[in-house]
């Protein structure tokens, strides 16, 4: 569901991008629809994820997606630098990930 989120995130930051500060009727109504898709999924996925992880993970897709496409879609430049950048985020996604599956050796507060 996060993932989904992610993918949500995308056409949002997309949409928001081709609405011209929402002057465009057609992607402002995509900005609104991908907006609402978004916050569901990622409260859906914010049930059985960290808060903050969840966020940086949804946070990462969104910025690394939406820099991908925004060259295809919308011809903007990616340079080597931004594409190192965007790929260290991706490095940094996986790594929380893989961080969080991990089990937990620490006993929670509470528990006896």
């Amino acid at each position: 569901m996060l993932l989904l989120a992610g993918v949500f995130e995308v056409g949002y930051a997309l949409s928001v991008g081709g609405s011209h500060a929402f002057s465009v009727v057609g992607w402002t109504i995509s900005a609104g629809i991908f907006f609402l898709l978004t916050l569901y999924a990622l409260s859906v996925a914010l049930k059985t994820i960290d808060v903050g992880i969840g966020y940086a993970v949804w946070a990462g897709i969104g910025a690394v997606g939406s820099s991908i496409f925004g060259v295809f879609l919308f011809n903007q430049s990616l340079s080597l630098h931004q594409a190192f950048w965007l790929a260290l985020i991706i490095v940094g996604v996986v790594c929380l990930k893989l961080a969080g599956s991990e089990p937990s050796s620490s006993v929670k507060p509470g528990v006896a």
